[in-house]
């Protein structure tokens, strides 16, 4: 494949590094230093686009990609809100799109495992469950848009849960996202349910960036030559 990197920081380096290793080729990379780059012409010479940047520019880097018809992958996170206005244009455009708000493998398998321990523990009101965060200091949301896909899971099976918030629970219906931003950490992900008698937990804990640039290089590849919206559900096949 042909590929435009939107976001050339450490997560925009790892998936060139990946990207190369697997015999794409790099046409067009995008930074803060030369976004006036990023036109239709210049898309146009990729295959596919992969954005990683951040919560404000992430929307308007993903319609650009829609508008000069080229499949995007996007991993920012923060940006939600808008969601359903980007896949809008990416559908009217008949552009294929692709967001995950963790495109690592084991977080992709880790979020499997966390909604059928939320379907196990639905019934069980003698538990609390609280969830922490860990990532590096660089990270600009928070929580996570890891934690809150993970958060979203837990609701859905659990309706006593109303919402969850991003500190310690105050009231019924709150769950507690807890979020720590240290050096160095790539990224740990914590579901705890806890009673007076024992206390259950599921862990992820990312050793390097590289899980997260080769699911999106994955993503990439799966999406080349199709049409529509896409998730990592799709790509992994659960």
């Amino acid at each position: 494949m042909r590929i435009a990197l939107i976001g050339y920081g450490k997560m925009g380096k790892a998936i060139e590094q990946i990207a190369l290793s697997k015999g794409h080729d790099i046409v067009l990379k995008i930074d803060l230093e030369n976004g006036h780059d990023m036109t239709p012409e210049n898309l146009s010479k990729a295959d596919v686009a992969i954005e990683f940047t951040g919560p404000s520019s992430a929307p308007a880097n993903l319609l650009k990609c829609a508008e000069a018809g080229i499949p995007a992958v996007c991993g920012s996170t923060g940006w939600l809100d808008e969601y359903p206005m980007v896949v809008q244009v990416f559908e009217k455009s008949n552009v294929a799109f692709l967001y995950s708000s963790n495109f690592s493998i084991g977080v992709n398998i880790f979020f499997e495992l966390n909604k059928k321990l939320a379907v196990l523990m639905a019934n069980h009101t003698e538990y609390q469950v609280v969830m922490r965060e860990t990532h590096h200091t660089q990270k600009k949301d928070a929580p996570s848009g890891t934690a809150i896909s993970l958060a979203e899971q837990i609701m859905n099976e659990i309706p006593s849960l109303k919402k969850w918030v991003n500190r310690p629970a105050e009231t019924a219906g709150e769950l507690p996202i807890l979020s720590e931003r240290i050096d160095p950490a790539p990224g740990t992900h914590e579901v705890k349910y806890y009673s007076a008698i024992d206390d259950i937990e599921i862990i992820h804990t990312a050793h390097s960036r590289v899980g997260f640039a080769g699911g999106a290089v994955l993503g990439a590849e799966f999406i080349q030559h199709k049409k529509g919206i896409f998730s990592m559900k799709d790509v992994l096949g659960f």
